[in-house]
C-alpha cells in the first residue's frame, strides 16, 4: 500500500493503537500550542544574554521533549497506517472526501516538519525557527477545521465518522 492512494483494504475501523496514538499526539500538540511561548522566551533570553525565569526554562524543556515525542509517535502512527490501512471515508461528495484527505495529509506533514524545524531552529537558527513559529497558526486553523468537520459528521450527517476515532474496531 502506498501513502498516496490511501488504500483501505476492507478495514472497518481504527485499531486501539491507532486511536491511542491519535489522542496522545493530539494532547501533546495541544500542550505545545499552549505552552510553546515559553520556548520563545527561553531562546530570546539566551540570545540577549538575559536571565530566564525558572518556569520558562522548565516549560521550554518540556516543549523540547514533547516535540521529539510527537515526531517519534507520528512515525509509529504512519507505520501503523501503512500496515493496518484506514477505514474508508463515509459516503459523501467527492469534494468533502478530497478535503478530508488533504487535511489529514497536511496534519502529517506538519506533525513531521514542525518538530524537525523546531530542532533545526534551536540548534541552527533561522529560517527554521521562523518556519516553526509560523506553523502555530496553521496548526490552530487545521485543528479548528478538523474539530468542525468531526462535529459536522457526528451531528449533521450522523454517519458515525467521529465514533471511529473513539471506539476500536
Amino acid at each position: 500500500m502506498s501513502l498516496a492512494d490511501d488504500d483501505t483494504h476492507a478495514v472497518r475501523g481504527y485499531s486501539i493503537a491507532q486511536i491511542s496514538l491519535h489522542w496522545l499526539i493530539a494532547i501533546l500538540v495541544f500542550t505545545q500550542l499552549i505552552f510553546g511561548e515559553s520556548m520563545t522566551a527561553f531562546v530570546d533570553a539566551a540570545e540577549e544574554g538575559e536571565p530566564v525565569s525558572a518556569l520558562d526554562a522548565k516549560l521550554a524543556t518540556v516543549h523540547y521533549y514533547f516535540g521529539i515525542a510527537i515526531l517519534a509517535l507520528v512515525v509509529v502512527r504512519l507505520a501503523l497506517r501503512l500496515k493496518n490501512g484506514v477505514p474508508p471515508p463515509p459516503a459523501s461528495s467527492g469534494a468533502l472526501e478530497l478535503a478530508g484527505r488533504i487535511s489529514h495529509w497536511l496534519f502529517y506533514v506538519l506533525l513531521v516538519a514542525v518538530p524537525i524545524t523546531g530542532l533545526l531552529g534551536y540548534y541552527v537558527g533561522d529560517p527554521y525557527g521562523e518556519f516553526h513559529t509560523w506553523a502555530k497558526p496553521v496548526f490552530i486553523a487545521l485543528i479548528a477545521l478538523h474539530v468542525a468537520a468531526s462535529l459536522y459528521h457526528q451531528f449533521w450527517r450522523k454517519d458515525g465518522l467521529l465514533m471511529r476515532m473513539l471506539k476500536a474496531q
